[in-house]
């Protein structure tokens, strides 16, 4: 059976390789365009207004907020909108370029995309996550309004301001990131096992790249480990 350690150091691995693909691009210099998403059968007559939609993806799970007409709310990060007021730019599809740069720069948008856009060829899951608030299901004209409240450009944080902590505000009243959680568990245990030198290392450059952390705070993190290793 395989170490937990090791599984969390694998996990870890995949989300930093998944950023590396992504940023290929730009440092290639490609220009960051995007391809149209694959067509989907969506059957948008089984979602209302308000409804919660989750996409699984390989490594994560996106969510966003139905608002009707085929349209759904969600944040994304993005580095445009802080560069320019131009919507007809900002509604354009995100690049990767777009979104890499957004998560650097802490910058995101809450914005409107068609079901297509959202899912890009996912399956969609509706109000999946009803089931763990119970009894805190807002109704869903409020759960929708909110989201068009918080439309434009917005913080981005992976772990206080990420597309499942917006959902959550609007559909249950409080920002909640179960990923987030299970992330950061994922790290603590890493750090905590003192063998894990490499994966407290990439744990920490991680953390520089994806969460946006300044290094004067996350390079103690890299090296704390290491040296409890060396006394030991």
């Amino acid at each position: 059976m395989k170490n937990p350690v090791q599984q969390a150091a694998s996990l870890l691995l995949e989300k930093l390789m998944m950023l590396l693909v992504h940023v290929r691009p730009f440092l290639a210099g490609s220009g960051g365009e995007t391809t149209p998403p694959p067509p989907g059968d969506y059957d948008t007559s089984c979602f209302k207004r308000g409804d919660l939609l989750e996409v699984p993806r390989t490594l994560f799970i996106h969510f966003g907020i139905y608002l009707g007409e085929n349209r759904v709310a969600h944040l994304m990060p993005d580095i445009l909108p802080s560069f320019t007021d131009d919507l007809r730019q900002i509604q354009q599809v995100v690049t990767n370029k777009r979104l890499i740069l957004g998560v650097i720069a802490r910058t995101a948008s809450v914005r409107v995309d068609t079901v297509e856009n959202f899912a890009y060829g996912g399956s969609i899951l509706v109000n999946h996550m009803d089931r763990l608030f119970e009894d805190q299901v807002l109704g869903s004209e409020e759960a929708a309004r909110r989201a068009e409240k918080l439309m434009g450009t917005t913080a981005y944080s992976l772990l206080w301001n990420n597309c499942e902590h917006f959902v959550t505000y609007c559909r249950y009243g409080a920002p909640v990131s179960f990923q987030t959680d299970k992330f950061c568990e994922t790290v603590k245990m890493i750090i905590r096992d003192q063998r894990s030198v490499l994966a407290s290392v990439l744990v920490g450059l991680a953390s520089i790249v994806c969460l946006g952390l300044a290094p004067s705070t996350t390079l103690p993190t890299i090296f704390i480990p290491f040296f409890l290793w060396m006394a030991g």
